[in-house]
């Protein structure tokens, strides 16, 4: 999948429903990084480890009952080391309980129209019902990496200590990412690895080269080797096939005039990056633009609402279009506002 469009540029029983392992902790580090941005916590916050996140098996980074970390370190242990019991710690200080925080994965893999996915843990350990498909892993996976590339800095760590901090003392751990990709494949930037004995090896993958973004999913693989080569496999086939135009609008829009307004003009912009890419490995340089705007437009005009779009054509064949908007509102003058701006033009 191509992050940026969500386009699929190859897939193989995409919505077959398996056990994924901790590649689960891609919502859990999903709904972490919702939480930072609505400013319900913060990087600096302290999160105290319970006796039950303590006492989660599995991949872990030996966490003690009363012991703290910052929420940017337990971000760090579960993104490189994928450890469970930080998982279950987080899922405790975001939402009171590892129950509450799974309802929230699924509500939140609802809305992303997840429709193979039930969570029934924040970290992937098996258990019956807990169930997602390749598809869904690509759309959490791209819902994160977009919406909060800063993932990327914890996810390309690969190495890094933490300390330990309880009532024995202090001492060092070393964090290793288990995402061998990091290290022997020149465009990865992430994401997440998972393995139990009933889901196998697992992994999304993601890269970048140049202006494109791709998403490889593995489940089920035998072994990590096998896990990794596939991985890159779907990486470079992505990178051969596809090819990507970006225009991010560095040209700046002139002002509309404005009609019975207060204002005799108004700004606009465009209201967001134009993509598109194909999957054929086609030539892209004929690719135009034409601008679709009004001479003028008569207030009220209102801040967001569409003035016109850009239209983008490929050899004179439409490929897309972007919406340009109005960048301020301009209300309605009335009989008073002609009147005072009568008596100003008159003022020596």
């Amino acid at each position: 999948m191509e992050a940026f469009t969500g386009a699929v540029v190859y897939e193989k029983n995409p919505h077959e429903a398996r056990h994924p392992a901790s590649v689960t902790k891609i919502m859990t580090l999903l709904l972490i990084f919702d939480a930072l941005s609505s400013k319900q916590i913060s990087l600096d916050d302290t999160v105290t480890v319970s006796e039950y996140a303590a006492s989660i098996g599995g991949s872990q980074v030996f966490l003690e009952p009363g012991e703290t970390q910052t929420v940017e370190t337990m971000i760090k242990c579960i993104s490189v080391a994928s450890a469970n019991d930080a998982c279950v710690a987080m899922a405790e200080h975001v939402a009171g309980s590892e129950s509450e925080f799974v309802r929230m994965m699924n509500e939140r893999a609802k809305g992303l129209g997840m429709n193979d996915t039930n969570f029934v843990n924040c970290c992937g350990l098996d258990a019956d019902g807990h169930m997602t498909s390749a598809n869904d892993i690509a759309l959490m996976s791209r819902e994160l990496i977009t919406k909060y590339p800063k993932i990327h800095d914890y996810c390309t760590i690969w190495m890094e200590n933490i300390t330990h901090t309880t009532a024995k003392g202090s001492s060092e751990f070393g964090l290793t990412n288990t995402n061998k990709l990091i290290k022997h494949y020149q465009y990865a930037t992430g994401l997440k690895t998972g393995f139990t004995n009933t889901a196998m090896y697992c992994i999304s993958a993601t890269a970048k080269k140049d202006d494109m973004e791709l998403i490889a999913v593995i489940m089920g693989a035998p072994d990590i080797k096998s896990r990794s080569a596939d991985a890159t496999t779907l990486l470079n086939y992505g990178f051969g096939k596809c090819r990507i135009y970006c225009d991010s609008h560095e040209d700046k829009l002139d002002d509309l005039p404005v009609k019975k307004g207060l204002a005799d003009s108004v700004g606009i912009i465009y209201q967001r990056p134009f993509q598109y890419m194909t999957t054929d490995g086609s030539d892209l340089t004929g690719i135009t633009k034409s601008i679709e705007l009004p001479e003028n437009v008569t207030a009220p005009v209102k801040k967001g609402n569409t003035a016109g779009k850009a239209v983008y054509s490929l050899n004179g064949t439409p490929i897309g279009s972007v919406n340009i908007v109005y960048a301020d509102t301009v209300d309605a003058a009335d009989y008073k506002d002609y009147f005072c701006r009568t008596l100003l033009y008159f003022v020596p």
